[in-house]
């Protein structure tokens, strides 16, 4: 049986969940990593969307792809309404990967129309950053 390979990321994605935690940041409470509260603010949009078994495997999902780079983020759980849960706050620094693997999934799953739009009302200040359609579309084809 072969290793499990980490998935990669593209840059584009990488950079868009970079600023979305950096967002985040700004409104820590000491408590919970950015990066989880990332995924906690797409937790309620994308239940409505899909349903909260639909957000738990989907955030499963990215929890199984991130705990391939980081044998850390195994103290985290996925509790029954999708909600994360952090047994170690050790996972802190590394949950970045976490919110970088539900980013790359929503936008293979529903396109980066859909997860811009849905970035966007989510955090209202990210539009206008970096980051656009036209660029994670330039981003796949140099892939």
């Amino acid at each position: 049986m072969q290793p499990m390979k980490a998935t990669v990321i593209p840059s584009t994605t990488r950079d868009l969940t970079e600023r979305l935690i950096a967002l985040e940041r700004c409104e820590a409470d000491g408590e919970t990593a950015p990066a989880f509260r990332v995924c906690d603010k797409l937790r309620r949009p994308l239940s409505m969307l899909m349903g909260t078994q639909g957000y738990r495997a989907l955030i499963s999902r990215a929890l199984t792809l991130a705990q391939r780079e980081s044998k850390l983020l195994t103290s985290v759980r996925v509790k029954e309404d999708g909600a994360l849960e952090c047994l170690n706050s050790e996972a802190f620094p590394v949950a970045a990967l976490l919110a970088k693997q539900l980013i790359a999934l929503l936008l293979s799953f529903v396109g980066e129309a859909v997860t811009l739009r849905l970035l966007d009302d989510v955090w209202p200040t990210l539009r206008g950053s970096e980051t656009t359609q036209g660029d994670l579309d330039d981003s796949k084809r140099q892939s």
